[in-house]
């Protein structure tokens, strides 16, 4: 999308006004409404209305009314005026603000809710493509930022929604790899071979079922003045397609399952934000990435695999398969003597069954801080995390009678904190757990996130860090 700050409405193309509903008056001052327009405004204003629709036969016209501290129903309405907009087959419009902070926010809800995955489409359909933005001492970088994260989190939108056929995980790699030199982040690519050197018995058991060869992607961001820092490492699960191993789902449960490397597009996309607008902190990103077959020497339940730490885990769900590959990058993630380790994985059915499509399900081993610091940036976000306890007699349901520990807990009772506590057992560092199985991928349209996949996460993520800064 095309975003331009203008010192003038063209009259030409749909007009959003965004004002605070207690200070209306003042607001429209200098806003490019007739006398009549705002005399309508500020006797509708006080209704029970979030928007106003001055809109006449040749051009369409709204006000969006603020309420203070709710930034959330801000970006509601910008997804509110861009579907309006769109069905009457306009592709730009103009915003008219006197605040930058309320405009800022009102932007981000725009471009979240023009994204379109229409790659596949004969006939495209209309989408918001220009926003002019007319708003009293917005700076050009200040625009930049916001536009630099919502492309990081359309992008991931576009990864999630790609089908395997396309995005396998070897064209995953190349895909990161050109993005990160495009943007200054160091990258390296471990194919089959120096994945088996490395003895990921997890990656690798994993992968036995393909035809294609998986890939240990790491990304660092790691500018000059942060030299000598301890990173923070992320963990994002690759698994490029999961149709269950030989514990093969039924029904209708493959059906977004190339959604379940959401994980790793969250990760990636988050680091490649950091690094466009260049904050100064030292992290790393690490993407085991490989799908979940049941073909050929498939691994099966009764398998025992050797983790790149040496654990030995006896596998007795094969649809257990994204916490293998995660643990391996855990462990992996150790060498860098990390501040904390936190992963992103569609890992649970649990967790979306628990809190829905409302939030990411979360938990933490020693790193109080920090959980509480990603909470703080969800709510300011409006992407929440919901906190799980991880008690220690969790860890007795994943003990195994013939290895160290088994890759799934007892039944389906606290599914989603087993497969933390199965993940914990890896990291020597502080470490969060973010489970984003409920919130990743949409079937129905919802607000900004649209339907398919939501990049739900890298906002949080992306805030969390520039408040650390």
């Amino acid at each position: 999308m095309t975003v331009n700050i203008v010192k003038k409405y063209g009259d030409t193309e749909p007009l959003v006004l965004v004002v605070r509903k207690n200070n209306v008056a003042d607001c429209m001052k200098n806003s490019p409404l007739s006398d009549k327009e705002k005399a309508f405004v500020e006797k509708n204003a006080e209704k029970n209305c979030k928007i106003l629709n001055l809109s006449t036969l040749d051009i369409q016209k709204y006000v969006v009314l603020y309420e203070d501290g709710n930034l959330k129903t801000l970006r509601d309405s910008a997804n509110a005026v861009c579907t309006k907009v769109e069905k009457s087959k306009k592709e730009s419009l103009t915003v008219f603000c006197d605040e930058k902070e309320i405009s800022l926010a009102f932007l981000e809800g725009l471009l979240l809710s023009a994204y379109k995955f229409d790659k596949y489409k004969s006939e495209k359909p209309t989408k918001v493509t220009t926003v002019n933005m007319l708003v009293k001492g917005l700076k050009k970088s200040e625009m930049e930022s916001v536009l630099n994260l919502c492309e990081s989190v359309c992008m991931a939108r576009d990864w999630v929604n790609e089908p395997v056929m396309v995005l396998n995980a070897d064209t995953f790699a190349k895909i990161l790899h050109d993005e990160a030199v495009s943007l200054g982040v160091d990258v390296t690519i471990l194919k089959q071979k120096q994945i088996e050197s490395l003895k990921m018995g997890g990656l690798l058991g994993v992968n036995r079922g393909s035809v294609d060869e998986a890939r240990f992607i790491v990304l660092e961001w790691k500018p000059e003045n942060v030299a000598g820092e301890q990173p923070v490492v992320f963990v994002g699960k690759g698994i490029m397609y999961d149709t269950g191993g030989l514990n093969i789902k039924t029904g209708d449960y493959m059906y977004d399952m190339k959604s379940d490397m959401a994980g790793a597009a969250t990760m990636a996309a988050t680091i490649f934000a950091v690094a466009k607008d260049k904050l100064p902190i030292h992290l790393v990103a690490l993407i085991p990435a490989t799908d979940n077959r049941p073909c050929g020497n498939a691994y099966a339940n009764g398998d025992i695999l050797k983790m790149y730490d040496g654990t030995m885990v006896e596998v007795v769900n094969t649809d257990a398969e994204g916490r293998l590959i995660l643990a391996d990058a855990i462990a992996y993630a150790n060498r860098y003597n990390p501040k904390v380790i936190v992963d992103a994985a569609t890992l649970t059915g649990a967790a979306e069954r628990a809190i829905g499509k409302y939030g990411i399900v979360a938990m933490h081993q020693n790193a109080q801080e920090t959980m509480e610091q990603l909470k703080k940036a969800g709510d300011d976000v409006y992407e929440r995390i919901a906190e799980f306890p991880f008690w220690e007699e969790y860890g007795e349901l994943i003990k195994s009678d013939v290895a160290d520990i088994k890759n799934s807990g007892a039944g389906v009772n606290a599914g989603m904190i087993t497969a933390g506590k199965f993940l914990a057992h890896f990291a020597k560092a502080p470490f969060v757990h973010l489970d984003i199985a409920g919130v990743a991928f949409c079937e129905k349209d919802y607000g900004i996130y649209g339907k398919g996949a939501t990049g739900f996460g890298i906002r949080l993520l992306h805030q969390w860090l520039k408040e650390r800064c």
